[in-house]
């Protein structure tokens, strides 16, 4: 690890990624490289995780795409030094901002958005001019195995490589320096990345998960949100960091977002979905079981089937669940949609204030008053307004959690940004140069500087 590791930042210092040209470049060749191993990526992906051709291209593919072509197209600008006025007690002198790259990344993703949670990142590393390199998940070993060779491929190795393994190569990677550390995980690897780059007080950006609400209240349009509620819940199986983790509806409309919610999974999977070849499943044996044994309390009102082969579970509602089951002790990531209701918006954000912020939150309503107390009160990563997950499918917008949830964010602007340091400098003219600043002191030079400070 240590070799690559320095041979990367041989690389780097050598100045070859650093140019406006050469970013540009990278960028175009990793489009291609995408394009070019599409095919081989679905398959990767439906092997790992059953994913459907639409939904691979949906959800990992389309937006890789995208984030690549906006970095693209903005890149130049991004890059341009800012000048920036200096205060008069500096006079004559101005100032830059320059953005330079920060130099040997590491990304560390998961699997269960394998080829999105790798890509995007280093798109946003490359376009920021850094050294990669990327640890895929040994839980989606298909897709792994593809971007390797797609990597491999394309890309020097010197400048960006894949390095597979499970948590004894992540822990070596970890003892190791790099310039900065961008992990996607759960809150509690999260928490030991940020311990072994404290140790080198590397920076680091970390995107985790949580419990992510989902309110409907009483003036909603009931046939509306169910639909977008169980698309966001249960497409790769409820295996999202940005699903909606449980909902809470108003009591007035429970029954009747139910029966919607029960529609709307009958017409997206059938009244089957282990039958349907488009159903995902869950990454493993070990995944499945722990999703499963979470739907011992409460009433199931739809689902709760399981096919331990093929690690499949039936989407699954759940309804008169307390806040005390285990279910909302953790994060489901799992196809199972706990239902609790309410009756008082206030005592509901009161409730929710006293929980971990989550990454995401989604609010259905036709009230704004509703609305912006909800948004302005609770603290979150991002979310929508009457919809939910589609908040993360845009580049002119940053993604990333709060607390813990996460910290730092990426895609487009942002994650140019996140990937590069912004270095200040100050330019001084050589006269006139002013002595009240030097000493010998006195209350006249005191006197002058207050009058220039204020």
């Amino acid at each position: 690890m240590k070799e690559i590791v320095e041979r990367q930042r041989a690389y780097y210092r050598a100045g070859n990624t650093r140019p406006y040209a050469f970013r540009k470049k990278m960028l175009e060749k990793l489009e291609k490289a995408i394009r070019k191993y599409e095919q081989e990526i679905k398959s990767a992906l439906y092997k790992d995780l059953r994913k459907s051709s639409q939904e691979a291209y949906m959800t990992e593919i389309g937006l890789v795409l995208s984030e690549i072509s906006y970095v693209k197209r903005h890149l130049k600008k991004w890059m341009r030094e800012k000048k920036v006025s200096a205060p008069l007690a500096q006079f004559p002198a101005y100032g830059r901002i320059k953005r330079e790259p920060y130099g040997v990344v590491l990304i560390m993703a998961p699997w269960n958005y394998p080829l999105l949670l790798n890509i995007e990142p280093l798109c946003d590393a490359i376009a920021a001019g850094n050294c990669c390199i990327l640890k895929t998940s040994a839980y989606a070993p298909n897709t792994s195995r593809v971007l390797k060779y797609m990597i491999e491929e394309t890309f020097p190795a010197d400048y960006i490589r894949v390095i597979e393994g499970g948590r004894e190569v992540n822990r070596q990677l970890l003892e190791e320096r790099f310039d900065y550390i961008f992990f996607t995980g759960s809150p509690q690897v999260g928490k030991l990345v940020m311990e072994k780059a404290a140790a080198t007080l590397t920076p680091v950006t970390l995107e985790l998960g949580g419990k992510s609400p989902c309110i409907v209240d009483e003036l909603v349009n009931v046939d509306m949100a169910a639909k977008r509620i169980v698309f966001g819940k249960f497409i790769n199986c409820g295996q999202t960091c940005v699903a909606p983790d449980y909902v809470l509806v108003h009591k007035k409309k429970k029954e009747e977002l139910i029966k919607a919610l029960i529609k709307w999974i009958y017409y997206f999977w059938g009244e089957n979905p282990l039958e349907n070849p488009d159903y995902p499943k869950m990454i493993t044996e070990k995944h499945f079981q722990r999703v499963k044994n979470l739907m011992n309390e409460g009433r199931i009102r739809l689902g709760g089937k399981t096919d331990e082969e093929k690690m499949q579970i039936t989407p699954t509602i759940l309804d008169m669940v307390k806040w005390e089951y285990k279910i909302m002790g953790e994060e489901i990531f799992g196809p199972v949609l706990p239902i609790l209701e309410y009756d008082n918006v206030q005592n509901l954000i009161e409730t929710l204030e006293k929980k971990e912020k989550p990454l995401a939150l989604y609010v259905f309503t036709r009230d704004k008053k509703v609305k912006e107390e909800i948004l302005s009160r609770l603290s979150f990563g991002g979310g929508c307004v009457n919809d939910t997950l589609m908040h993360l499918a845009t580049s002119s917008m940053g993604f990333g959690g709060v607390g813990n949830s996460g910290m730092g964010s990426y895609h487009g602007k942002e994650g140019f940004e996140t990937f590069s340091h912004k270095k200040s400098i100050l330019h001084r003219g050589i006269f006139p140069d002013f002595t009240i600043r030097y000493p010998v002191y006195s209350r006249k030079k005191e006197k002058i500087i207050r009058k220039l400070l204020q």
